[in-house]
């Protein structure tokens, strides 16, 4: 690759991933040409009332679409993902290269999204290279993680090498017999690596991860130890587990039946490629299953994480149509909480333990293993690639500044890394790295069940409802300010000492008192039509609100419906005005 006599420098921006775990993006831009490495989503927060989905906000790369080249992915987990099909709704992406099964599972998003047009899909093998525009070329090396197909790359630039470790553990005895390419590592770390982007998830974890195949004997333990029916809920892409849990369920001469629709999709796909492999008559619906004795049967399910839609959450809840858990069943839990999920969770194996299921979880009983790599993996890759630079990636504060002292640890100046956020512009050329700015980075929420974003006004309102409630006042008003009749009050979820028949009286003085000093603002132009009765709803709105609080001692949402007449009065001959008969026509 040939440099430029003045040389550009290359621009790292992470949209997501850092100080969090989720919605990983990344941006890196050299001169005029941009490619995206993977574009994840995250789960909301208890407080993001009705939100499903929360994204990193895409505002640097809306604004710069044009330079956009491609898209680099690591692997298929909705955290790396999960956020394309809404990206592409807002920007183009012209092509997206990404190992098979993640190609899979993008291909029936974007299908289902209805943007499968609007980029070209392209899978690639390990140690294939891709070039993307003129100034970067993209090697994906296979590794090791929670999910089959997962790769590292390296991104050949004319700076130099990069490398972005995505989501990995170094496990020698990997289920499929798919092992990490750690001698192609090692030549590059041979040659000369500019910098390493490394995966810190669990750097303050000492030692090595173990083995997925370890998980094995300990499932098999408990799988015997069964007796009735036994559920087995788990990460819906973690396709080694499931091929164990197939494994394990003809052992002990139980038939499958899947239920969540992530698994049934990932397992429709892992099957075709090749990645699950079992016989055809393992695999039963669930109404063929219902009339099995229950110690043969084995129900797969989704929710391991307390997600609220979920399978497993909906039986727990009693929510469920067909599936009602029975003293006697079984319920394991082969995944630990991730951060912020450990109360959903807790709550979904109390709720399963009252009715009756013997529940297993937790990780002394060794039903899991992680997906990313402890500290000793975390040195070994940087002993492999001895980079000149270092940014720990992909983990909450802490963790990053834990993985830099372990790099520190291994011999990398301090100097020569860098811990950064969200939005923050990394600069990197052959001799230095910094940060050279910000981009703007934060959140966008959605809410799927009506294709929309939540606005922050929006999501604030939602919380202001559900913490101190909602007041709904209807209110008729004349062409004149004047009140037609007494207002209507409705109070949800508000906690207040004040007597209904009291607080009606005092809404009505104060809308009075409100008209009587500012209608002239709303009817300045001295005509019906010139009252601008939109302003003044919103006025009443805030002025009652702002009142509320302060006679209420507490902060209700509050909505006017205004009832005005629907035609303005009419002249008659004396120049006087003869009022029309108000109708209900609502300004809200």
């Amino acid at each position: 690759m040939v440099k430029n006599e003045i040389e550009s420098a290359l621009k790292i921006i992470p949209l997501g991933g850092l100080h969090e775990i989720g919605k990983n993006t990344c941006v890196f831009e050299y001169e005029d040409e941009i490619i995206l490495l993977d574009a994840g989503l995250a789960f909301p927060t208890n407080g993001m009332h009705g939100v499903n989905i929360v994204l990193p906000d895409t505002t640097y790369l809306r604004e710069n679409r044009h330079k956009i080249k491609g898209m680099v992915v690591t692997h298929g987990h909705e955290d790396h993902i999960g956020g394309i099909a809404f990206h592409l709704k807002q920007f183009d992406i012209p092509v997206i290269y990404g190992p098979r099964l993640a190609m899979a599972m993008l291909e029936g998003k974007l299908e289902e999204a209805g943007v499968r047009d609007r980029t070209e899909l392209r899978t690639v093998l390990p140690r294939d290279v891709v070039r993307i525009g003129k100034a970067f070329f993209v090697e994906y090396i296979r590794n090791t993680h929670s999910i089959a197909d997962s790769f590292t790359v390296a991104l050949h630039t004319p700076l130099g090498v990069v490398i972005h470790t995505g989501d990995f553990k170094i496990d020698h005895t990997p289920v499929d017999g798919e092992k990490f390419d750690l001698q192609r590592l090692a030549e590059h770390g041979e040659k000369g690596v500019l910098c390493l982007l490394s995966d810190s998830t669990n750097s303050e974890v000492p030692g090595f991860t173990p083995s997925e195949r370890s998980v094995y004997p300990n499932l098999d333990r408990v799988f015997s130890q069964a007796t009735g029916r036994l559920f087995v809920t788990t990460f819906a892409s973690s396709v080694h587990r499931i091929n164990m849990i197939l494994d394990l369920a003809k052992k002990h001469n139980r038939v499958v039946t899947v239920v969540g629709r992530s698994m049934l999709n990932l397992i429709a796909h892992a099957r075709n490629l090749g990645y699950i492999k079992c016989e055809d008559n393992l695999l039963q619906p669930l109404h063929v299953v219902r009339s099995m004795p229950d110690e043969n049967v084995l129900v797969l399910t989704t929710g391991s994480q307390g997600e609220t839609m979920s399978a497993m959450t909906r039986i727990a809840n009693k929510q469920h149509p067909h599936i009602k858990i029975r003293t006697g069943d079984t319920v394991v839990f082969s995944a630990n909480p991730i951060p912020g999920n450990t109360i959903a969770v807790v709550n979904t194996i109390d709720k399963l333990m009252i009715q009756g299921a013997k529940v297993v979880y937790g990780r002394d009983k060794g039903i899991h293993v992680s997906g990313h790599g402890c500290q000793e993996e975390q040195k070994l890759m940087i002993a492999l690639t001895r980079p000149k630079f270092f940014v720990p990636f992909h983990g909450e504060h802490r963790m990053l500044v834990k993985h830099a002292e372990t790099a520190q640890s291994m011999g990398i100046p301090s100097e020569n890394m860098i811990i950064i956020e969200n939005g923050d512009v990394i600069e990197l050329t052959e001799e230095s790295i910094r940060v050279a700015g910000k981009v703007q980075s934060g959140i966008e929420l959605v809410d799927t069940t009506s294709s929309g974003m939540v606005s922050a006004k929006v999501l604030q309102e939602r919380q202001s409802m559900a913490s101190e409630g909602i007041v709904t006042v209807a209110a008729a008003i004349d062409w004149t300010g004047k009140l037609l009749a007494k207002p209507e009050i409705h109070l949800r979820g508000v906690v207040t000492s004040i007597e209904r028949s009291l607080l009606l009286k005092w809404v009505q003085q104060r809308i009075e008192e409100i008209l009587s000093v500012r209608w002239s603002e709303f009817s300045a132009g001295g005509e019906p039509a010139d009252i601008d009765w939109g302003g003044l709803q919103g006025t009443l709105e805030k002025e009652l609100a702002r009142s509320m609080r302060r006679e209420l001692q507490c902060q209700p949402s509050v909505t006017l419906l205004m009832q005005i007449p629907e035609e303005p009065p009419v002249k008659v001959a004396d120049g006087r005005r003869r009022r029309t008969r108000p109708t209900a026509q609502v300004a809200s």
